[in-house]
């Protein structure tokens, strides 16, 4: 690992120095591409370097406790080895997680998909609750929400929405969702006070760009419709909701919550993009090895990932059995706690892995 450690230092300084020639310095494109790999390894090597004179300062303080015979010194010294070294492991934990491959997906923005599973009206409350959940989470983090689709059950309820979070690593936080959550709570219409256990389905998928996945559009059905949500008078007049069917797959995509049937259109074939892109992932990692895969647990969207028990005020990960309380917290985006932990155990996995 220190060998891949000094090679990566070595690159370095070679594109500094690369970036500082004339030649590089009018070439804007060559420019960019330097800066960019740089920015790839550029906090790998200060943490090295960070580590490297940690190192020395442990040889310098071994030094002095071979040479010096003043026994206060002698003690301050052995303090400082201690500390010294100490931190010295820490620096590195923290470089074996830095050499983890990283998934190229964590820049990008998500496509969320959240539909009520079992426990009829009280599983589409749910769904609400974790949508906003989810929306106020990604507030904390200046990330914008926009709604694709939705089906609407009860009076506060959804069967299944469907929204984008726009911005900066949006992905690689909330693909840590993705799974069965439960819910366990007395619902407010039941009067003998009987705690009922439903769930909602979260599906997570990163947004594909153009040149990933390629469409023809002899292999796509586009119905327009009226819509059958809000908008007021426009929905009566005007058709602007948008169906795609992508024929090879079946996979159909409905987008009906803005009033422009273009911009319905492009949310729509967006999500029919992410939806493909992922298909091909699963595809991709069924052929892999078990200990070779990166997504926390098996990944299946069947898996029962979190439980959220409003009587006892507790949230259970099941991943990692990490329990945490203060619910009402948690329900309004109060998530960073879970999924910092849950991210920390799948880097340890993948250290285990790697170390195998």
């Amino acid at each position: 690992m220190l060998d891949r450690l000094a090679q990566l230092e070595l690159r370095f300084n070679e594109i500094e120095q690369e970036m500082a020639s004339p030649d590089v310095v009018s070439d804007i494109k060559r420019l960019q591409e330097l800066a960019q790999e740089r920015s790839g390894v550029e906090n790998v090597v200060r943490m090295y370097r960070q580590y490297r004179n940690t190192e020395k300062q442990i040889a310098d303080t071994h030094l002095i406790l071979d040479t010096e015979t003043d026994e206060e010194m002698r003690i301050m010294a052995k303090q400082e080895l201690v500390s010294l070294e100490a931190v010295l492991e820490s620096q590195l934990a923290g470089l074996k997680t830095s050499l983890l491959p990283s998934d190229p997906n964590d820049g990008r923005d998500v496509i969320m998909e959240i539909r009520a599973g079992t426990g009829g009206d009280e599983a589409g409350l749910f769904a609400a609750d974790l949508f906003r959940m989810y929306s106020r989470y990604a507030q904390t983090h200046g990330w914008t929400v926009e709604i694709i689709d939705r089906s609407e059950g009860a009076v506060g309820a959804f069967k299944e929405i469907i929204f984008e979070v726009s911005g900066r690593g949006a992905f690689s936080r909330f693909k840590y969702e993705r799974g069965v959550h439960r819910v366990q709570r007395v619902p407010a219409t039941e009067a003998g006070g009987r705690i009922h256990t439903s769930t909602a389905t979260v599906a997570v998928l990163p947004e594909a760009e153009d040149v990933e996945v390629d469409i023809n559009p002899s292999e796509l059905r586009v119905d327009i419709f009226h819509s059958g949500g809000a908008g007021g008078q426009n929905v009566n007049k005007v058709a602007t909701a948008v169906r795609l069917t992508h024929l090879p797959t079946g996979l159909v995509v409905v987008c009906q919550d803005e009033r422009s049937q273009l911009r319905n259109r492009q949310k729509a074939m967006a999500v029919l993009k992410a939806r493909l892109l992922d298909a091909e992932r699963c595809k991709q990692e069924n052929e892999l090895a078990a200990e070779r895969r990166t997504q926390v647990g098996t990944g299946e969207r069947a898996e029962k990932i979190r439980t959220y028990n409003f009587p006892q005020d507790r949230v259970t990960d099941h991943r990692i059995g990490l329990t945490v309380h203060n619910l009402p917290k948690v329900m309004e985006g109060g998530l960073a706690e879970i999924i910092d932990a849950v991210a920390t155990s799948e880097q340890a996995r993948a250290l285990e892995a790697e170390a195998v």
